[in-house]
């Protein structure tokens, strides 16, 4: 039965143009073509990199956090009340106006005094402004050698500079060293994401966090067995050039180094709007939606490869109105903080009297 799966999960019509095999793909001498197998390097990846990603927590962003000062607001804990921690750890964190009457009638507390009880509560769960520090430097320091990386494996590379390229001999392109550690190096690093989306700073988009993570590497994942190395490299390194302003920029607003962080998130804005709004639409997707027509005819591959080109399209839209609110606020206010992250919610009411 299993092996059955396996040849209708690899049938060649499915993944390949016509008159193409996977025999085609067999390495030949000096022609090394990327195989399903190579995939499993993905999760040693990923280990390694939450190994290193430990490592430069502890003894460079942590130490970084001291120098600059950076340091945890003292919270005030929630206090003890059975009837209200069952109610947080059974049914919800954020009670309705309803929940809210009721557990006042149980505990014969005030109002405010239970809505404060579960604001105290909700904030013992919510990572500190330093572990927010030491993650946003994590991912701005990967994303900076991701995408000098990038630059390194594309620069001298015709379809670089002219997209039909990326077509030129499809499917039988020969794979580079250079395409073979930054493919993987991408992929154990959304591996390792997706592992520690669990323990990392819950953001009010985790949903979509999740979807993105599946998403690129269901689609790295295929264009690396289908050999669409070409374009996924241009996909990566598109992505990174945003991403490392943003890191940035939340990196200084934690340090409150807010004109810098200002300055970059302004610059982040332009940049991600011209990439993902402009330049993935108009010149990605139309190199993998137009261009393979010329050289032969839909396949379903073919679809599916484009179907998750769209499906981080529309993240994109999403995180641009994200972007876009957060910019609003930086102009018209000021900008404290990632809107995706779940905020400390302030607590400024006094000391609870417990005769209430």
């Amino acid at each position: 039965m299993l092996q059955t799966i396996g040849e209708w999960l690899f049938w060649e019509r499915l993944w390949l143009p016509a008159n193409v095999s996977w025999s085609d793909l067999e390495d030949k001498g000096d022609h090394i073509y990327p195989k399903a197998s190579h995939l499993y390097a993905a999760l040693p990846f990923a280990l390694c990199l939450l190994v290193v990603r430990c490592l430069f927590e502890r003894y460079l962003a942590t130490p970084l956090a001291n120098a600059w000062g950076i340091k945890d607001k003292i919270r005030l804990t929630a206090e003890q009340n059975p009837v209200l921690e069952k109610f947080f750890c059974s049914q919800t964190r954020s009670p309705s106006q309803a929940d809210v009457t009721s557990l006042c009638k149980k505990t014969s507390w005030p109002q405010r005094r239970v809505e404060v009880w579960f604001r105290r509560r909700r904030n013992q769960y919510r990572p500190g402004l330093r572990k927010r520090f030491c993650e946003a430097s994590w991912r701005c320091v990967f994303y900076h050698f991701a995408f000098l990386g990038g630059i390194l494996a594309l620069y001298d590379k015709p379809w670089f500079y002219n997209l039909r390229e990326v077509w030129e001999g499809f499917p039988q392109q020969s794979m580079l060293p250079s395409q073979y550690w930054y493919y993987f190096l991408e992929m154990g690093f959304y591996l390792s994401l997706l592992l520690s989306l669990a323990f990392d700073v819950k953001r009010k988009d985790f949903q979509e966090q999740v979807i993105h993570h599946v998403a690129t590497l269901t689609l790295l994942s295929f264009s690396w067995v289908s050999n669409y190395i070409r374009v996924g490299t241009l996909v990566m390194m598109l992505h990174d050039s945003s991403d490392i302003l943003l890191e940035g920029a939340k990196v200084f607003n934690y340090a409150k180094w807010h004109q810098t962080a200002n300055t970059m998130f302004v610059v982040f804005t332009a940049l991600f709007m011209v990439t993902r709004l402009v330049i993935f639409p108009f010149w990605i997707i139309h190199c993998t939606w137009v261009y393979p027509m010329e050289k032969c005819s839909p396949f379903f591959g073919y679809y599916f490869f484009n179907m998750l080109l769209l499906v981080l399209q529309i993240l994109h839209v999403y995180w641009s109105f994200l972007i876009l609110r957060m910019f609003y606020r930086l102009v018209f206010t000021k900008l404290e903080g990632d809107l995706r992250s779940d905020e400390e919610e302030e607590d400024n009411d006094p000391p609870t009297n417990p005769k209430f």
